[in-house]
């Protein structure tokens, strides 16, 4: 069975990205439904998959990566509204049983994304 997985790297840094709060919503009808929230651990990784076996269903995804929270942690100095408060990623599943994997890549001001492997 599939699965979706994620990481999150400080290119600002050159660090894994650790204790950011992850939330994964699935795009319904009647809006964000959220399925579930994660934190990652030193490795910048979530600890298990955020979906996986039957909970892998096709359909649009939505990942909220709580990054300001991050850097502030980290002793960078942010703007009263930082630039890039909550970085939000959203994304299609089609095959349920492949994996998918979303990293992030984030610094203050800049984030990128990719399907990885």
């Amino acid at each position: 069975m599939g699965r979706l997985t994620t990481h999150v790297l400080d290119t600002a840094n050159g660090t894994p990205g650790a204790e950011i709060e992850i939330t994964l919503f699935r795009h319904t009808s009647a809006g964000l439904i959220p399925i579930t929230r994660s934190l990652t651990n030193q490795d910048g990784r979530t600890d298990s998959p955020l979906l996986e076996d039957s909970d892998m269903e096709p359909g649009k995804y939505q990942l909220q990566f709580n990054t300001a929270q991050y850097f502030i942690r980290q002793g960078i100095q942010l703007d009263d509204i930082p630039f890039l408060d909550d970085v939000v990623i959203r994304f299609g599943i089609n095959d349920s049983d492949a994996h998918y994997h979303v990293p992030l890549l984030v610094s203050p001001y800049s984030f990128s994304t990719y399907r990885g492997s």
